[in-house]
């Protein structure tokens, strides 16, 4: 008995420790985030913002539209025989527009960009502080949170949507090539119904959803650089912190918004 109480409290003491852990880690990137809110009020640097959003997006406009595009092949393969076996041929496009548009297209965008804009973020920021860089920029009165925080969120929720709508038009476009060349749908069937059961904000709804997952990501990828252990295994904790934290966030992001949008 007097083990088993042992081990019992053990585990309390560890999932107490977890819970104070994350729970500290939620107050710091509060903070964080309400001095970088702070910040937004000075005049950003038009310069640094326009680099990180080619930087960030132009990089990842291959991998969006590779991931999108299959997405649209694979769903319309997957729903397309049976739309048609129920005479229902006329529904194909407007559901996978509605379905990538929606969903699939801000979700997997925002995925994509945790991995890669994310993670390229916290690299650079934990690199700038293992190096001391940062420290140097308080030492010339720079505010850090301006010089590298501001430009980056501002960037992040700016390429996310855009990654966003184009990723929804290559997802649409795979779709539409495997309804007209291998289920034999007409072309204007498909653009029909998407016409007819698309509205604009099954599109917009989207886009909102993908300018809080780049705020997120770009807040979640400064906040584990600033943060990184020292030394080159540090580096590489944070960025996988920052991946997966992103991409555990934004599931959750979206199911809310989902409720509140639709």
């Amino acid at each position: 008995m007097g083990r088993e109480m042992v081990r019992l409290l053990k585990l309390l003491e560890l999932v107490g420790a977890f819970v104070l852990r994350r729970l500290d880690d939620l107050g710091t990137i509060v903070l964080l985030y309400r001095d970088t809110m702070r910040e937004l009020g000075h005049k950003p640097r038009l310069r640094h913002i326009l680099a990180q959003m080619s930087h960030l997006g132009v990089d990842s406009l291959l991998i969006v539209s590779l991931t999108l595009l299959f997405t649209g092949v694979v769903m319309t393969l997957q729903t397309a025989d049976i739309l048609i076996r129920f005479g229902a041929q006329g529904t194909i496009g407007g559901i996978i527009s509605i379905a990538i548009g929606r969903e699939l297209g801000p979700v997997l965008v925002g995925v994509v960009c945790a991995g890669r804009v994310g993670a390229a973020i916290t690299a650079e920021i934990s690199t700038m502080k293992v190096t001391e860089q940062i420290d140097a920029l308080r030492v010339m009165a720079v505010s850090p949170v301006n010089y590298l925080i501001v430009p980056r969120m501002i960037a992040c929720m700016i390429v996310v949507p855009i990654l966003t709508v184009f990723g929804d038009i290559i997802g649409v476009i795979g779709g539409w090539f495997v309804a007209v060349y291998y289920n034999g749908i007409s072309s204007y069937l498909f653009m029909n119904s998407i016409h007819k059961f698309t509205e604009v904000f099954d599109i917009t709804g989207g886009v909102i959803k993908a300018v809080f997952f780049g705020n997120v990501i770009a807040v979640l990828g400064c906040y584990y650089g600033l943060h990184s252990p020292d030394g080159a295994e540090g580096v590489g904790k944070a960025t996988t912190k920052t991946v997966v934290s992103s991409i555990i966030v934004i599931f959750i992001l979206n199911a809310v918004l989902t409720f509140v949008l639709y």
